[in-house]
């Protein structure tokens, strides 16, 4: 049962990183403000968020190893 826990958060905090990388590439983003719930739009935004914070600190440490380089 624990596992299955570790693994449904680990699914969980990869689609918010997947959502947040969306947002940086299309400017799409989830309509939080359209959600009536005070706390459920809290609890949403704080999920977004941790996909952004996922997302910042992968392009950190891609960005410092050898094997990564950026092309614009």
């Amino acid at each position: 049962m624990f596992g299955k826990l570790i693994h449904y958060a680990a699914d969980a905090i990869l689609i918010s990183a997947v959502l947040a990388g969306i947002k940086r590439s299309t400017g799409l983003t989830v309509a939080s403000s359209k959600i009536e719930s005070k706390d459920m739009r809290s609890a949403v935004e704080k999920y977004l968020g941790l996909g952004e914070w996922i997302m910042d600190q992968s392009i950190i440490l891609l960005s410092a190893s050898q094997y990564f380089e950026r092309k614009r």
